[in-house]
């Protein structure tokens, strides 16, 4: 009886592929769980996941300041010397009469993964002290569906693209705007990757 009874205290929890209900599984720190009928991820056991999320998160915040205040780039050509920083390609698009690229840009870059930061500290503070921020839901379920338009990375390899092909014709001196975006890169990564849904599920569900 005792096993019976325990089985039955676990939480159910629905596969988002074949949409199969099951016990959720003890599980040990940094463990994958998969659906016993697709195989499909269910969650990843990550301990101190909101404290995790919360350092990226701010740590992620700043660096993502840094890359838009300061130069990205340097270009010197002859006795020309130009410095870019991360909006420049937007406005120079916008300028050329290219705004539908200007808006893809800047929302890809810039807008989804400041959203992406800011969503998961709105969310995620309030949890650490047994509190949940209004519009907890959707802000949750807008921030499963921001990650999709947040393409740093690709942004960064068009940059490194370019940087090749410029070696030639100028010289070029990376600035702190670059580094810190290379290192928001791993951070956003891993804020989200900490993230432990079934922990926002539970505190919405004991406050109805």
């Amino acid at each position: 009886m005792d096993a019976t009874h325990q089985l039955a205290a676990q939480p159910l929890i629905a596969c988002h592929e074949c949409d199969l209900l099951q016990r959720e599984p003890a599980t040990a720190d940094h463990c994958n769980v998969k659906c016993s009928r697709c195989g499909a991820a269910l969650f990843r056991n990550v301990p101190n996941g909101i404290n995790r999320t919360i350092a990226l998160s701010l740590a992620g915040l700043i660096l993502f300041i840094v890359a838009n205040v300061f130069p990205f780039l340097s270009f010197e050509i002859g006795s020309q010397f130009t410095q870019t920083t991360l909006f420049t390609g937007v406005r120079e698009f916008y300028s050329q009469g290219i705004w539908l690229l200007a808006l893809l840009v800047f929302i890809t870059s810039i807008l989804a993964p400041l959203l992406q930061l800011l969503l998961m500290l709105y969310i995620f503070i309030p949890l650490k002290f047994g509190r949940l921020a209004r519009q907890t839901r959707p802000a949750f379920r807008l921030l499963q569906h921001i990650r999709d338009w947040n393409m740093i990375e690709v942004f960064m390899i068009g940059i490194l693209v370019a940087l090749v092909k410029l070696t030639k014709m100028a010289a070029i001196v990376p600035g702190i705007a670059m580094w810190s975006f290379v290192a928001l890169i791993f951070l956003v990564t891993g804020a989200h990757s900490s993230i432990d849904g079934r922990v926002v599920w539970r505190r919405l569900e004991r406050a109805q």
